[in-house]
């Protein structure tokens, strides 16, 4: 259970929502999935082996029990929901008992002479590690049967409690009008959520609208742990050396993209300032097609990289191997005015995209930020989701590449020019 520090002030809300700081993280390893194989022989030579005809094999394949893991039909699919490089994911109704609604996700088995994806493993042991309202709840593993039609290689999922919106869905929607106060709830429940996994010592990689989930109740939940890790800080001053390949490109802080790999807490926070935009400007603030393009676009918006505003970026591995532009102001608060009213908000969002990560803004600091403690003051979803009945995901919602762009907005002039366009059809844009 994280330590709470002394804050300046209170994160709960007049609305009713108690800081999710003072929940546990408790967890079990019981619903992990064992290996497919049987135990073998105590005496293992070659004289005593079992041997098994092919008919024998499939008999006791079927009868096998997967400890841990119940069969997935007990689960009814309902429709798909989600799809993209992790699998697919299904809204499913429990058959029997209390007939509760689920969100199913199939766990992608890319290469099955491996068993079990390490990386579903590490997402299934950080479930269970972090409960807390704020990030979403892990119910249980389950599986196919095994049988002679699959190979003896049944499909697992992980079972999650159902969410009815994710707010990639519900900002591609028109009709969803979302107050400032709402924003402010918006933003207020992903923070904490924030806190929670950071104070855990885990790094979720992959911030973006698409895995934020909120509830018909308006409660915001963190999803897609796939590129979940726990960090550490090394104590002897030696550094680690994470994979630098994580956070969808739009989402993608600029030491990612220079090839840092001693990264930490302000790579999520980065991603939280960029949805914290895009709750106003309703689609991604910085759509490029490539890394380089992802680079400009970012300094076009948040100024030039280089030593004197971010000391020690020379060091990074793509620094000297990589066009940046040069001689760029920052312009963060004057590209987002035409969109966002508040000043306090555009002053915290100014904040969270901070191109050196020493000086962004942390989540317990957000969390204190005027734009949380002036009226309006965040209010409850509840009220407004009351008025939309369907459920709203991105996979199910039209692309969110917007065409509005303010007066401020990128000029043709002002575009790399190596322009490259994907498959979409869509050039690359800052908002």
């Amino acid at each position: 259970m994280p330590k709470t520090p002394p804050h300046a002030r209170s994160h709960s809300t007049e609305a009713g929502a108690s800081s999710s700081r003072s929940s546990s993280a408790g967890g079990s390893s019981s619903n992990t999935p064992n290996g497919y194989h049987p135990n073998k022989p105590k005496n293992s030579s070659r004289e005593s082996t079992i041997r098994m005809s092919q008919k024998e094999k499939d008999k006791y394949m079927e009868e096998f029990n997967f400890p841990y893991c119940e069969e997935s039909s007990k689960y009814e699919k309902v429709a798909k929901i989600g799809q993209g490089t992790f699998g697919e994911v299904f809204k499913a109704v429990e058959k029997n008992g209390q007939k509760r609604v689920v969100a199913m996700k199939k766990v992608l088995m890319e290469n099955e002479k491996e068993g079990f994806p390490i990386t579903a493993l590490r997402e299934i042991r950080i479930l269970q590690l972090l409960k807390n309202e704020n990030i979403v709840n892990l119910i249980e593993i389950c599986r196919t049967k095994a049988t002679q039609h699959n190979r003896y290689r049944p499909t697992f999922y992980l079972i999650f409690d159902f969410c009815e919106h994710d707010l990639a869905g519900l900002l591609s929607n028109g009709n969803v009008k979302f107050s400032l106060g709402e924003i402010k709830k918006v933003m207020q429940q992903l923070l904490n959520g924030l806190y929670y996994i950071h104070s855990n010592k885990i790094l979720h990689r992959d911030m973006k609208a698409a895995n934020v989930l909120i509830t018909k109740n308006g409660i915001l939940k963190l999803a897609d742990f796939g590129l979940a890790r726990a960090f550490s800080i090394q104590k002897n001053g030696t550094a680690n050396r994470y994979t630098n390949r994580v956070v969808t490109l739009w989402y993608r802080p600029p030491e990612l993209l220079l090839g840092d790999r001693n990264y930490g807490t302000p790579v999520d926070m980065w991603g939280a300032g960029c949805i914290m935009a895009e709750m106003w400007t309703r689609s991604p603030i910085m759509q490029g097609n490539t890394e380089q393009q992802q680079l400009t676009l970012i300094c076009q918006l948040c100024g030039s990289i280089d030593p004197y505003t971010w000391p020690g970026v020379e060091n990074l591995e793509l620094y000297n191997k990589i066009e940046l532009i040069k001689d760029q102001k920052r312009k963060v608060k004057d590209r987002l005015r035409p969109y966002v009213k508040d000043a306090y908000g555009c002053d915290l969002i100014d904040k969270l995209l901070a191109l050196n990560p020493a000086k962004r803004y942390d989540a317990d600091s957000a969390l204190n930020h005027d734009f949380f403690w002036t009226d309006p003051m965040p209010c409850d979803l509840s009220e407004m989701l009351s008025k939309h009945s369907q459920s709203m995901f991105e996979y199910l919602a039209p692309p969110r590449r917007a065409t509005m762009r303010p007066a401020t907005g990128v000029t043709a002039s002002q575009k790399p020019h190596n322009n490259v366009v994907t498959d979409t059809g869509y050039q690359d844009r800052v908002f």
